[in-house]
């Protein structure tokens, strides 16, 4: 590959990821990964004047305005920040600054991981918020904005204010934000960086809201309309007025001070509420920023040092199993205690079976360990030169370890699954798919309140809802006496739902809303289907080998049986609706095969389940006809070869219509 050719791929390959990172918040390589092709191009860049191109990412801010936003020009531009990875490379910073302005001061401050906006107020009203965008113009999320709570609406201020901010989502939203998405079986959010910018980017503010954002303010862009000389009196001036701003903002003018005072912020990285990725050192004195200007992107005054991912060697102990809350094992791995951004790392994820597959990672193995996105520790490789002898290869248990109920292991995916239908690790999961509205339709048993329940050992399976008292609810926070008596009643009448609805809330693997309505029409009662044989089930139209064998391991579970029975002692309704139009098929089983014209299978297949016959999918001893159009094949031989009557489509017409 010749010169430009790589240049080319480069600019490529980063264009691509600033539309997943920018625009699209959905991020497919870490930052460092992505600084260095940024170092990489504007290297080769430097190099080869050449093939420079003004629309290069070397040279442009990489987000551009979303479509479905108002666009907004910024009256001042949103500048990115001089990315340095080194204090070799911060050194060379102040020289270049010295050398234009002579002695400076440095102010430094936390590089906050969010996403910036610019704030203006006009006469003391906040009136407009926009994201950077490309830097020139960003959107309009105004709406979104007024959601965060840390943001002044009015001010005593001049006339014009603009203030850039970082908008940014805490730890510990992030993590709450996760458990709630991993309930509803929902991707969960990468990091929270990307977790604050889509909740800012939503049409709907009301789910903004939710996402409980925060802000820290740093800059003030028309900064030269107010009688201010320096970046900490700016912000002390914001700090005044309201605005969060960041906890710290010493200023030095010794490079080793300022190395100092980065180093101790990259130690206590992991103790901070929020995401840092470095460190900002900017020149104070705004007098000296005007005589630095600015390059097309960058200005000259300010640097960010960018913290490198530390990776660190350290022992595997041992291999553990937790179980989330959607019954998922989860393989985690017990360390040597090792020292990464700012924490004493103890533990990390393996993800899942291939995970440990692929890194052939093993007890006793020494391995290497970072934090993925400052945030999770991880292992990403193996020292197999350092494998003690005995190390064995690690296989994931056959049963939970929570509840000891069979786990699934499904070959078309990496997780392994709890099969126990009260598992204590998923019974909220278990319980808000149960009372759900497509399932027993319990109103008023939301998430909050069967949290409630559960935290105060109220229910333990879904079977409990039935047996709670009204003076039960009313031990719980918050609750009215009128509340609870109308979350009891709604339990109480949930006991009527019809079958289909009962078997999609037991949660069985393979078993929706459909497959539960098919299965309640041909069998009629939940006792008819916990007694059928597999090869009954693999024949109803609709119901496959997978969903049969899947519906046979659970009802052979104890956890099972011991559901069925509480419920069944509570009174819960175990029988389909009748939904026949007439009994004329009654006990019969009819098999539609070949090419029909009368009929589409779907019809005939419907006609038959309404005269109150079974529509299978497969011809046995128990069929009572089968319906053979044009080109019939194996089926019609099978019928022929067990006797079977075979009716054209219009004698079976005949016989629906009464006719024969």
């Amino acid at each position: 590959m010749d010169i430009l050719q790589e240049i080319s791929a480069l600019r490529a390959q980063l264009l691509h990821h600033n539309k997943k990172y920018y625009d699209e918040d959905a991020p497919e390589i870490s930052d460092y990964d992505y600084d260095m092709l940024q170092r990489k191009l504007r290297a080769l860049e430097a190099a080869h004047p050449e093939f420079a191109d003004p629309n290069s990412p070397t040279q442009k801010i990489g987000g551009i305005a979303n479509e479905k936003f108002t666009k907004v020009s910024h009256a001042y531009p949103l500048e990115s920040l001089q990315d340095v990875f080194s204090f070799e490379e911060l050194s060379e910073f102040y020289e270049r600054v010295e050398n234009t302005v002579g002695q400076a001061e440095y102010v430094v401050e936390l590089k906050i991981d969010g996403l910036s906006v610019a704030l203006e107020y006009v006469d003391g009203v906040f009136v407009r918020g926009a994201t950077r965008g490309d830097g020139q113009v960003g959107e309009d999320v105004t709406e979104n904005l007024l959601t965060i709570p840390e943001i002044p609406k009015r001010l005593e201020t001049p006339p014009h204010l603009i203030v850039r901010g970082e908008v940014y989502m805490s730890k510990q939203v992030f993590d709450k934000l996760n458990q709630q998405l991993e309930l509803q079986e929902k991707p969960l959010l990468a990091n929270p960086r990307n977790a604050a910018a889509g909740s800012l980017r939503q049409k709907d503010s009301r789910v903004t809201a939710e996402r409980q954002l925060s802000i820290f303010c740093f800059n003030i862009q028309n900064a030269d309309e107010l009688p201010l000389d320096s970046h900490t009196s700016a912000l002390d001036y914001l700090k005044a007025l309201g605005f969060p701003v960041s906890p710290y903002y010493p200023v030095f003018t010794d490079p080793a001070d300022i190395q100092r005072e980065i180093e101790r912020m990259g130690d206590i990285r992991g103790e901070l509420g929020f995401d840092i990725d470095g460190a900002v050192v900017k020149v104070n004195r705004f007098e000296q920023r005007q005589m630095l200007g600015s390059t097309a992107k960058f200005p000259r005054w300010a640097a960010a040092y960018k913290y490198p991912p530390e990776v660190k060697e350290t022992l595997l102990k041992d291999i553990t199993i937790t179980v989330g809350r959607t019954g998922v094992l989860t393989p985690n791995a017990v360390l040597e205690p090792v020292r990464l951004a700012g924490t004493s790392v103890a533990r990390a994820t393996l993800h899942n079976r291939d995970f440990i597959r692929d890194l052939d990672v093993r007890i006793g193995d020494t391995v290497l360990v970072r934090k993925a996105g400052e945030i999770i520790p991880e292992i990403i490789s193996v020292v197999k030169e350092k494998r003690p002898a005995e190390a064995m290869p690690f296989e994931m248990p056959k049963i939970c370890p929570v509840c000891g109920a069979p786990a699934y292991e499904d070959e078309d995916e990496a997780a392994i699954r709890c099969t126990g239908a009260e598992c204590p690790a998923q019974l909220l999961r278990n319980l808000m798919h149960f009372a759900s509205r497509d399932a027993m339709d319990i109103d008023g048993c939301g998430q909050a309140v069967l949290q409630a329940l559960v935290d105060a050992k109220l229910i333990h399976s879904a079977a409990d809802l039935y047996y709670l008292t009204e003076d039960d609810i009313l031990t719980l926070d918050r609750k009215k006496e009128k509340s609870a008596h109308n979350l009891i009643v709604s339990i109480a009448a949930s006991k009527s739902r019809d079958l289909s609805r009962l078997l999609f809330a037991f949660g069985i693997r393979h078993v929706g809303q459909k497959a539960g309505k098919v299965l309640s029409n041909y069998f009629g009662s939940l006792d008819a289907l916990l007694a059928a044989p597999v090869e009954e089930m693999t024949e109803i139209r609709d119901i496959g080998a997978t969903t049969a064998e899947s519906i046979a391991a659970w009802r052979e579970q104890e956890q099972s049986k011991h559901l069925i029975e509480r419920l069944r002692q509570a009174g819960v309704n175990f029988m389909g609706e009748k939904t026949a139009k007439s009994d004329l098929l009654a006990g019969k089983t009819i098999v539609a095969t070949g090419s029909l014209t009368l009929y589409s299978r779907k019809e005939i297949n419907d006609l038959i389940e309404s005269l109150g016959g079974k529509a299978s999918g497969s011809v046995s001893k128990k069929t009572s006809y089968v319906v053979a159009g044009e080109n019939a094949g194996s089926k019609l031989k099978k019928a022929q070869e067990l006797g079977i009557p075979v009716l054209t489509e219009a004698e079976f017409k005949a016989m629906v219509d009464g006719e024969a």
